[in-house]
């Protein structure tokens, strides 16, 4: 059985370089899925959080 990890929105914001702010509108708008674990915290699944970077094409640099 593999235990799911969470992190804070701002080890989210520090591993990834997305801020925080672009997270909690991702997580507004229903891009990223969130998880409350209290009245103010508020934790995301580091791969669903990976799930928002896509890469960009060798064209466009």
């Amino acid at each position: 059985m593999s235990s799911r990890r969470y992190e804070t929105l701002a080890a989210a914001a520090d591993r990834t370089g997305i801020s925080v702010k672009t997270l909690r509108r991702r997580i507004a708008d229903g891009s990223l899925p969130a998880y409350r674990t209290g009245r103010r915290i508020i934790r995301v699944s580091p791969e669903e959080v990976d799930g928002l970077l896509k890469p960009m094409p060798s064209s466009v640099v």
